[in-house]
């Protein structure tokens, strides 16, 4: 998400309403009890509900957001006017590397989004000489048959569903700046003569959005809804399978609204003619916009000391409640899909790589799940500071982990674990593939301890970091790391001998309980 110069570089100060930090939550609340033969069944969501993205920049070559680089090795922002100097250049990725592929399939299944800003402007070179050194005129990246042909190879390869978007900008638009097919026909042409897929497509990379080098502000709605039915016509014709998603357009969850992402709302979008016929309804989403862009102590930034209070964990429920009515006004019944989220735009936080953004990033995925959403692609598996891998190093980061232990223990039933307590997040999802057990996710980011009780026989995963802004992360005491052949280390639980558990300070905690007792849990699907 480029907002570099659509951020207004507020720097006013939060007022005395702010947030209290994790450290002000009162030390002691008695022990939570959690009756699972009695929770609900809430929804079940997609079983590739956790999915990722990989920037088109990773197929082309081309910018991205340039990684932190100070002491500490997690950043130094560039404050100033020049768009170019928070960007860096990146070439392809080798999506043929075996640990990548192993860190990978370990996730899965999963859908992938090969999608970004980059993904507006692509040319696809359809051939198989050798690559071109400039894009016609009206493009700005390139992507040879070789480095699509491999990310389809590589989603093959790690059981993931591609999704993606098609060239929006003016190298394909006609003498009335209609969208034309110009790039998406051959792409789709080659894509189904090596025997690829494209699970679902969204059109424009968030239309709303001002893009350096393109446009100045984003696209009107009665630009978008033409170019959708044009689109729309075109793929019931040429991939009748491909689902259509729309509008794509990017949110911030701030205190003070970006006027520039306020022009066009997502409504005006779905309601101008001709009516955009979407079969997802699809969106993005950042709490906050980092520091390369802003200050982190305007309204619209993230502080480190704000990353473990209500409110930040709150923030995505706003926006996806408004998607929500979007969706049952425009598109009844279709899946709502987050497309591209992560800590802040502008290539996320300082901090994001470390254990204290873990916390948002599996509250986010348990409390969206809860109330509806279908699926959702962190940005990203892989780049510059905010990938769950490390781009350069292809180390795991905090989010790896976590993201690990969710696809391992957490079914598709979401169950209902009840009203949340300030310091204490619980919920609960049938255990993947279990026999009528259950699992516990308790996340405690008070700096105190606390206890819960669980009737039954059970096993914790408790992830906690020797400090909260550490890569390290540790399993019940244990680092977690690659192992020296790239294999992923043996991933086990602590059985426990009493029905009082007691959760770390700052603790992630996956509680797998056995013969729940809970009937949804021992249904067949």
């Amino acid at each position: 998400m480029n907002l570099r110069k659509v951020v207004l570089a507020a720097t006013i100060v939060l007022s005395s309403g702010a947030c209290a930090s994790a450290s002000e939550v009162a030390p002691y609340q008695p022990a939570l009890e959690l009756d699972l033969e009695s929770m609900p069944l809430v929804r079940l969501v997609d079983e590739r509900y956790m999915s990722f993205q990989i920037g088109m920049s990773h197929l082309t070559g081309g910018e991205t957001w340039k990684t932190y680089d100070d002491k500490n090795g997690q950043g130094e922002s560039k404050q100033d006017d020049s768009f170019e100097a928070i960007r860096e250049f990146r070439a392809p990725t080798d999506l043929t590397n075996q640990r990548l592929r192993n860190l990978t399939s370990a996730l899965a299944p999963l859908y992938i989004r090969y999608g970004g800003t980059t993904t507006n402007s692509v040319y696809f070179q359809d051939d198989e000489g050798p690559r071109i050194k400039q894009p016609p005129e009206g493009y700005r990246w390139i992507l040879t048959r070789d480095s699509w042909k491999g990310a389809l190879e590589f989603a093959d390869a790690v059981d993931a569903k591609v999704l993606t978007g098609f060239t929006v900008s003016d190298g394909v638009r006609d003498e009335n700046h209609a969208w034309t097919p110009a790039h998406a026909a051959p792409f789709l042409r080659y894509t189904q003569s090596i025997g690829g897929e494209i699970y679902a497509a969204e059109l424009y990379n968030e239309p709303n959005a001002r893009e350096p080098g393109r446009t100045e502000k984003g696209e009107s709605a009665e630009a978008f809804a033409r170019d959708f039915a044009l689109f729309r016509s075109f793929m019931d014709e040429a991939s009748p399978n491909t689902k259509l998603g729309a509008p794509g357009v990017a949110e911030l969850g701030t205190p003070v609204p970006v006027a520039s992402l306020q022009t066009v709302t997502p409504e005006q979008y779905m309601s101008s003619e001709p009516r955009v016929e979407a079969d997802l309804i699809t969106y993005h989403f950042y709490g906050a916009v980092s520091e390369r862009c802003i200050p982190s102590s305007s309204p619209s930034g993230i502080s480190a000391e704000q990353a473990l209070t209500e409110e930040w964990l709150q923030r995505p429920d706003r926006t996806f409640q408004r998607y929500k009515a979007l969706r049952d006004q425009f598109a009844p019944d279709a899946p709502i899909w987050l497309t591209e989220t992560g800590t802040a735009a502008c290539g996320g936080t300082r901090w994001q790589p470390t254990f204290l953004e873990t916390f948002r990033f599996l509250d986010t995925h348990a409390r969206l799940a809860k109330q509806g959403l279908d699926a959702i692609f962190t940005h990203a598996l892989i780049s510059g500071s905010n990938g769950v891998i490390d781009e350069k190093t292809l180390v795991p980061n905090a989010n790896y982990w976590a993201a690990l232990l969710w696809r391992r223990l957490m079914g598709v039933e979401v169950l209902d674990t009840g009203v949340q307590q300030s310091g204490l997040h619980t919920y609960a999802h049938c255990q993947r593939g279990g026999n009528g057990s259950a699992v516990i996710l308790a996340i405690n980011y008070q700096p105190v301890s606390t206890t819960i009780n669980i009737p039954g026989a059970a096993e914790i995963y408790s992830l906690t970091a020797p400090e909260l802004q550490s890569r390290t992360v540790l399993l019940n005491g244990q680092a977690l790391q690659v192992n020296a052949d790239d294999t992923l280390p043996d991933i086990t639980g602590k059985r426990l001998s009493s029905e009082r558990i007691e959760l770390a300070p700052t603790s992630i905690n996956f509680v797998v309980v056995e013969s729940a007792g809970n009937k949804v849990c021992g249904a067949p699907l």
